[in-house]
Parts: structure tokens; sequence; C-alpha cells
């Protein structure tokens, strides 16, 4: 069991105090910062992209990209359903799971994004990597999408999105746990993340997957871990439940909260997704000064320009539909098994193949390999990661 109020768990022994000394609020935003700071490092050098990995899996090439995305899923889910399982985090109370969710939001919401992905040629999270690294194509998509987040939140497209997750919704606890649905159990959940694990270890040996490609992916994957722990921690000791949710990364709602906030309310008290979107910034730009990657982009061309803002709509509008980007579902909510966040990330693969066969390959298929799409060059495998 997680540890009570009076007891402290073994990773947070030293940590209670700190927090206490700080407020909840600055600690909850110090921890945003850091993780993210980790995540946006990790992500940068190991290149990880859902994109990416919808599209090399779609079309039977082999460069990497699908092993690095399912090191940080394998890795994030067999992390966290172990925490739970040593008693360390409590994520019963995350609104993954004990809140009503909508399956039409998750399908819809997810196929909407998995679509946005495509055209701007990255999910939420990887365009924020890219901006850091001076991709202004990524800059401009990334402020359309947060803008679009917000306004589905509570803006002009609220009641779009209201009505939408009216059609088919699922009551919070069991409905939603698909641990509990299924009856595999905390072992069968173990199990699971061992296998993908254990799958694409094999996989990056037969690739050659250089080591910042699958070490940075663990890392990408232990940081979703460490944010469901650190927020579990805080919460758990009670100084304000309503102010510290239990969660885990995730880029569609925080991206809304960090544009209104400086836009709007710059003086309402910090919080963990308020740390979150700078720290992954800040990684992702330190990654790429160290490693000599620092580069201004533009558009191509007024056609780049509107797949990249029609992208971005798309996936601002379905990752508040959904209730998770490609991380805050693919990731975060799948590695503690809520069945809207596969769901999500299920309609994010299929709509991304779709919209990646239909709209890039035929337009490619007569000039360009079937690894052009991908952005890196693949012919050498052991090329695809820079080292």
């Amino acid at each position: 069991m997680f540890a009570t109020p009076g007891q402290t768990p073994i990773p947070g022994m030293h940590m209670e105090n700190l927090i206490e000394s700080l407020g909840q609020a600055k600690a909850l935003a110090l921890g945003g910062v850091l993780i993210g700071f980790v995540f946006g490092f990790f992500a940068q050098r190991s290149r990880f992209c859902l994109r990416s990995a919808t599209i090399e899996f779609s079309r039977g090439v082999h460069g990497g990209k699908l092993t690095v995305w399912l090191f940080a899923f394998a890795t994030a889910l067999l992390a966290t359903q172990a925490l739970i399982a040593l008693g360390q985090a409590d994520v019963s109370t995350a609104r993954q799971l004990a809140a009503r969710g909508s399956l039409s939001g998750a399908a819809i919401g997810g196929a909407l994004f998995g679509v946005g992905m495509i055209l701007a040629r990255g999910c939420s999270s990887r365009l924020l990597v890219l901006a850091a690294q001076g991709n202004l194509r990524s800059v401009l998509s990334g402020l359309v999408f947060a803008v679009t987040a917000q306004a589905a939140w509570s803006g002009v497209l609220a009641p779009w999105r209201e009505q939408i997750s009216a059609w088919w919704t699922v009551e919070g606890g069991p409905a939603r746990d698909l641990i509990a649905l299924t009856g595999i159990g905390r072992a069968g959940a173990l199990i699971f993340g061992a296998v993908w694990l254990l799958a694409a270890v094999r996989w990056a040996w037969h690739q050659r997957v250089p080591v910042w490609g699958w070490a940075g992916a663990v890392m990408v994957g232990l940081a979703i871990t460490a944010a469901w722990w650190f927020t579990a921690f805080v919460a758990m000791l009670g100084l304000d439940a309503q102010a510290a949710p239990v969660q885990s990364l995730s880029f569609t709602g925080p991206s809304a909260e960090v544009l209104t906030r400086v836009l709007f309310a710059p003086d309402k008290a910090p919080t963990f997704d308020l740390g979150l979107v700078p720290g992954v910034f800040l990684g992702s730009f330190v990654a790429a000064a160290l490693f000599g990657e620092l580069k201004l982009e533009g558009f191509t061309g007024g056609a780049s320009m509107r797949r990249y803002l029609v992208g971005a709509v798309l996936m601002g509008f379905g990752g508040m539909l959904a209730g998770g980007c490609a991380v805050g579902a693919g990731l975060s909510g799948a590695a503690v098994f809520t069945i809207t966040s596969w769901v999500t990330l299920s309609a994010m693969w299929a709509a991304a193949t779709l919209t990646d066969h239909y709209l890039d390959r035929r337009a490619e298929r007569a000039t360009e390999s079937p690894a052009a799409a991908l952005d890196q060059p693949v012919p050498v495998l052991s090329r695809s990661f820079p080292r």
C-alpha cells in the first residue's frame, strides 16, 4: 500500500521538509521544471516522436524511431507499475482514473490529434522540443496549438468539445481501469511492460540504434514515472489536495495554462504544469546547444504554413477533447492503464497511419524513399541518430 500521511516513502525521506519550506505551489512548479528539463533534454537527444514511429510502422521502415518510442513507452509503463506495486505512488486519485471520462472524446479526439501531428510534422511535445532548437515553424504551430487548446477548454470551441464528450461516457474508478477490467492484476501489468521492453531491446540490437536513441528514450519514460511519483508524494503530504493533483506529463492542458498565465493571470499560484513547459523548453535548448544543433528554420512556402497551422488546430482541439496528447495519453495515461488513454493512443496511431498513407505517401512514392518523411537520413541505420 501507499504510505500513509504519517509515513514517508523511501525516495522522499528528505523531501518533505524541503517542500514545506518552499511551499507546496513553488515546490510543484520546481518539480515541473526539473522533470520537464530531463524530459526535454533526452527527448531532443533521442529524437523521441510518436509521429515518426507511426510512419515507420506503416511504411515498414526500420530506422529506429519506432524502437525509440517503444523504449519510452515500455519504460514508463513498467517503472510506473513497479512504483505502484512497491507502494511508492498512489495514482488512484489521478484525473485519468478517478474522474468520469469520455470514450467518444478519446476516440474522436485521438483521431484528430493523429491527423494533426502528421500535418504539423510532430506532436505537441515534439513541437516544443523543435522550437527550442530554433525551428520557427514549430514556434508558430505551438502557439496556435495552445490557443486552440484553450479555446476548446473554456472558449468558443468548448461547446463542441462538451457535446462530443457527452456521446459516450465512462464513470471513474474501476470502469476506467484496464487492470481491473481485464483482471490481469498488477503482476500482469508488470509482465506486459517487461515483454515490450524486451522487444525494444531486441529491435534496438538488430537495428543498431545508438546509445542516445535507446538510453535517451529510457530517460523519457523515467521522466513520466518521476512525475507520477513526485505529484503523488506532494499530494500525500496533504497540504492542499485541490492544488496538488496527482498527475504526470502532458502538453495540451499545460500549454493552454501557460498561455493563459502569461496573457491574463500572471499572479496566480504556480503549479506543476506551469513549471513543466518551460522546463522542457530549457532542457531541449541545452541539449541542442551542447551538441551544436541550434538552427533557425522557417517555412518553405504558403502551402507549408497552411499545413502546419491546420495540424496545430487539429491537435489543440483533439488533445483537449481526448483529455491527453501523444505524451499525456500515449505515455502517462497508458502507464496507469486508463482505458480512455489506450483508446486515444490507438486512435492516434490509426489516424496518423491513414493520413500519412493518403496524403503524404502517395505524393512521395514516385520520387522519394519511404524514409523521407521521417525528417532524418536513414539509409545507414547507425546514422539515424546523432552520436
